[in-house]
């Protein structure tokens, strides 16, 4: 950095320190942290919720404040994910499979500690990378299309291996079939409608929110309430101790967290990739490169929380850069700050590196201001968030589902957004008992879409030539290797006997009925996709047949090889089971009650209203299911209703459904309101 591009940065920074803008950067990460401790919420729906509120202010005062916002969600998400295994955006789904396992074993604070830490340097680290690059953004920009984008997604789903513990085929199966979760709904070239089950809800594609809600968060919270006990009986460490242990932690791992930062801001620099999948790149890299991960991740190992939070920080700063050089915004939060580039008359692109340069700097400064303020009010309160885990589970679960039933209902402002809560819970807590992982089920939905869109781009520009381009063939090969480093390991490095051809008489047992059913729903999927115009079944069908194959395999080397010596059903890279002492039968009857508190949820949702619905919920399941106080209940209910009808009726202003009630006696609509 020349001497005059450092004047331009320190003079902003000076700008950005006046009380006024330092005002507004607080007041935007306060809002920030607070939005992303609520699950299903995020940085978003709050950007989209402040930006009309910056038409008045200056360039540097609007962007810090929005900034300030977007910078610290992926901070405070954390708590949520840790404490209850719920995450608080998209971007901490990764960090609940060790961070919750950490807080079960009374590593709360611990966790909390080293993942504010992580996302504190994360975040600074990619503000750094950010400011270095400004001067060169345009030159590297320049030579990424479509065919780099394709390759650099392939290559993120080849982690599924890294994501899949000892079951490599299960992996695949599962990152298949979210791939096929994503095509559902209208295809982008024809219009063809593709396994809709003629609803409206589904032409317009699957939501990741409650997708994501439902396969980490409601198994995890579904467990809670099943052993009817707190998330850890007691905390391993005292409160100090704890947050110095997870502080020397992110010392130790500085490595660890100076290339996943780096990964978070190159990621995040590649538009269409953004938040969702950050952690997840982060997450498969320290799986495949730490020592002894496939012995301890998943089971509470604190480098799978580090490595994550330092990411997914980090790619702010990266998302910066294509909306600054050409406009393109590097994430859903980009996009809303493009709107404030409108507002304030600026044009992404040249003029943002030459004669607004000074405006790019104070972006800089405030995204690496907002991290260091949002990590320090994390620190002061990371220890009372800790006891949390603590906590009965009757005083946890009724404030968590209620959130939890909003924030996936505003994803689309649907009820199927409700019915896939649901839906993707069971299957959800089914894949986590019986072993079969979940991170590449929702790696494969996320990067589905943007493989389909930029593989149809690339072969009508290129056709297979673009495998040819050095990027592209770089990447690819580096995604073979990944997929087939697992079974390098056992041949070459474990010494492993692989007998691929011995197999016993048939032993089928009740965990087989999962592949089987998935087997016949892809059997439906190939044979419906025959209907479509023929243009739309290409890319459809090429990825239900190589699923259905992998999954045929893992079903048959499962039922023909299971007995022999050396066979085991593996362990996934996931949360593990805890059935506290209970039999299955026992455990599944409480995990069927729980289930149907939801739908009663539900049900009364639709005849009277949210606001009755979490009332009705949190007084039935304080009280009946766990003798709370009145007055403990009493307080409960206001909290929760203060929280739905200020935050999200009159903040942010969601589009309820009309109740039964309201429905049926139109003259009672000016008495009864809308929520």
């Amino acid at each position: 950095m020349d001497a005059s591009l450092l004047d331009v940065a320190l003079t902003a920074l000076s700008v950005l320190l006046e009380p006024e803008r330092l005002f507004y950067l607080g007041m935007g990460t306060i809002i920030g942290l607070a939005l992303g401790i609520m699950p299903g919420v995020g940085g978003v729906a709050g950007l989209a919720l402040l930006l009309p509120f910056t038409f008045n202010l200056d360039a540097y005062s609007a962007f810090a404040f929005m900034l300030g916002l977007g910078a610290v969600t992926s901070t405070s998400d954390t708590i949520p994910a840790v404490l209850f295994g719920v995450p608080g955006t998209s971007a901490s789904q990764a960090t609940v499979l060790d961070g919750h396992s950490m807080a079960k074993n009374g590593e709360a604070g611990r966790a909390l500690s080293a993942a504010y830490a992580a996302s504190l340097i994360g975040g600074l680290w990619g503000a750094f990378l950010l400011g270095l690059t400004i001067p060169v953004l345009r030159p590297i920009l320049m030579n990424i299309n479509s065919p780099e984008l394709l390759a650099f997604s392939i290559f993120g789903l080849s982690m599924v291996s890294a994501l899949s513990g000892s079951m490599p085929l299960r992996g695949l199966s599962m990152a298949g079939f979210g791939i096929l979760l994503s095509m559902v709904g209208g295809d982008p070239t024809t219009g063809q409608e593709r396994w809709t089950l003629d609803t409206l809800y589904l032409i317009d594609d699957l939501p990741l929110l409650p997708v994501a809600l439902g396969l980490f968060a409601l198994p995890e919270i579904c467990d809670v309430a099943a052993r009817r006990t707190a998330i850890a009986d007691t905390s391993k460490y005292e409160l100090k101790e704890g947050m110095m242990v997870g502080l020397r932690d992110v010392f130790k791992n500085w490595w660890l967290v100076a290339k996943c930062g780096s990964l978070g801001a190159m990621i995040g620099a590649i538009p269409g990739l953004g938040s969702a999948v950050v952690d997840w790149f982060a997450y498969g890299y320290a799986a495949k490169s730490v020592k002894d991960a496939d012995k301890t991740f998943g089971k509470g190992d604190v480098r799978g929380v580090i490595a994550p939070e330092s990411a997914n920080n980090a790619k702010e700063g990266g998302s910066l850069v294509p909306t600054i050089a050409f406009g393109v915004p590097g994430s859903a939060s980009m996009a809303l700050l493009l709107g404030g580039f409108m507002i304030h008359g600026l044009v992404p692109g040249k003029s943002m590196v030459t004669d607004n340069l000074d405006v790019t700097y104070s972006m800089v400064w405030s995204i690496a201001i907002a991290n260091i303020l949002g990590a320090g009010l994390c620190f002061a309160f990371s220890g009372q968030f800790a006891k949390i885990a603590t906590l009965r589970y009757t005083l946890v679960i009724p404030a968590i589902i209620s959130i939890m039933m909003v924030g996936a209902y505003q994803a689309s402002a649907d009820w199927g957004d409700l019915f896939t809560l649901l839906i993707f819970g069971v299957v959800g807590w089914t894949m986590k008992h019986l072993k079969w992982p979940r991170p590449p089920l929702i790696l494969g939905f996320v990067l589905g879409g943007i493989v389909e869109d930029y593989m149809r781009i690339s072969y009508q520009i290129y056709e297979w030539s673009w495998i040819l381009k050095p990027v592209c063939a770089v990447m690819l090969t580096l995604a073979v290797l990944s997929l087939l480093q697992p079974l390098f390991n056992r041949i070459f490095i474990k010494k492993e006997k692989i007998e691929f051809f011995a197999f016993s008489g048939p032993k089928f047992t009740v965990t087989d009925l999962f592949p089987l059913a998935l087997i016949i729903l892809l059997s439906w999927a190939l044979m419906s996709s025959f209907g479509w115009d023929e243009d739309a079944q290409g890319a459809p069908q090429v990825i239900v047949l190589i699923t259905l194959v992998i999954t045929v395999i893992t079903v048959a080397n499962a039922i023909f090889r299971r007995g022999l010596t050396g066979y085991s059903e593996g362990s996934a890279l996931d949360l593990s089971s805890d059935l506290s002492g209970l039999s299955r039968g026992s455990y599944n009857l409480r995990v069927f009650e729980f289930f149907a508190w939801l739908c009663g949820f539900m049900f009364v949702w639709w005849v009277g209203g949210i606001l009755l619905a979490s009332t009705l919920f949190v007084i039935g399941y304080m009280r009946i299911r766990g003798s709370e106080s009145v007055g403990m209940t009493a307080a409960y209910v206001l909290v929760i209703g203060c929280l739905i009808y200020f935050v999200f009726d009159q903040g942010f202003h969601i589009a309820w459904p009309e109740s039964l009630i309201r429905s049926l006696f139109p003259e009672l609509r000016g008495v009864i309101p809308t929520i």
